[in-house]
């Protein structure tokens, strides 16, 4: 099931991204970095098809790191690569939606920023720039990668200004690297949210035989009292995914209808039944 799920997150993600290149990005020649970017300005400049040149580029990239990448990402970015030329050509021979280069822009990056997130959170990777900063890093460790990326990507950037010879295309190329970063970084961050839950009961060892026989998720119990009544009370602790909210709430009313529970958003949780997306 979780093999299916990374599947299809990789198939729909580098959908995504290719619609974002094939139909909004490279016919409007916005340059937002990456070996999108550098497949736009040859398409622009001597006709090559977006798919064969983005294909072209991240093969000559794996390349280039073959001995400092490992065998396992070079598989998982030959995967992602393969699906995201194949949906680049496929929608480049769409009409295109838009020439209004902010409508570009805006949709164009967040498109690919959502697609680019999703193959991340599957394990997959689309290659590109991304082979570059994890070579050079190999070279540069102290350097985080974010800020290797974003050096990569500007270069490219400039480089069509020379092709192009057109500042407004540098300057919305600049803003769609900032719409698709963000857009990867808000992706990742809503799949990595869950919810704790604090339980305040006097029925803890009931409800947490409930739920341990009912649910995946593990509980915690602890011995509390009450500052304001001097009662003792106990104390479920318990992380969830968001989606199982609801059912843990009516599994603990069902026991004890007084219970007092309080949900809290957590941004990122790692440990057993929990994967952290990156």
């Amino acid at each position: 099931m979780k093999k299916m799920k990374s599947v299809l997150f990789t198939i729909f993600g580098t959908m995504m991204t290719g619609f974002a290149i094939g139909a909004f990005l490279t016919p409007n020649k916005v340059v937002g970095g990456g070996a999108s970017g550098i497949s736009t300005i040859l398409y622009h400049t001597f006709g090559i098809q977006p798919g064969f040149s983005f294909f072209s580029i991240n093969i000559i990239f794996l390349l280039l790191g073959l001995t400092v990448l490992g065998k396992k990402f070079i598989l998982n970015t030959l995967l992602g690569i393969t699906l995201l030329s194949l949906f680049t050509q496929i929608f480049s021979f769409f009409p295109i939606y838009t020439e209004n280069l902010i409508l570009t822009t805006v949709f164009g990056g967040i498109l690919y920023g959502f697609g680019i997130g999703m193959s991340f959170a599957a394990g997959a990777s689309t290659g590109g720039t991304d082979i570059i900063g994890r070579i050079i890093q190999t070279k540069v460790p102290y350097m985080p990668i974010g800020k290797m990326l974003l050096l990569v990507d500007g270069v490219i950037i400039i480089i069509s200004f020379f092709i192009f010879r057109d500042i407004e295309l540098i300057l919305f190329g600049v803003l769609t690297l900032f719409v698709s970063s963000y857009s990867i970084d808000l992706i990742i961050s809503k799949l990595n949210v869950s919810n704790i839950a604090f339980v305040i009961t006097d029925k803890g060892k009931e409800i947490s035989e409930k739920l341990v026989s009912t649910s995946p998720r593990g509980v915690t119990l602890i011995d509390v009292k009450g500052v304001y009544t001097g009662s003792e009370k106990q104390m479920l602790f318990c992380a969830l995914k968001e989606s199982e909210s609801e059912a843990f709430q009516k599994k603990i009313l069902e026991i004890d209808k007084t219970a007092f529970i309080v949900f809290s958003m957590s941004q990122r949780i790692k440990g057993n039944g929990f994967y952290l997306y990156k």
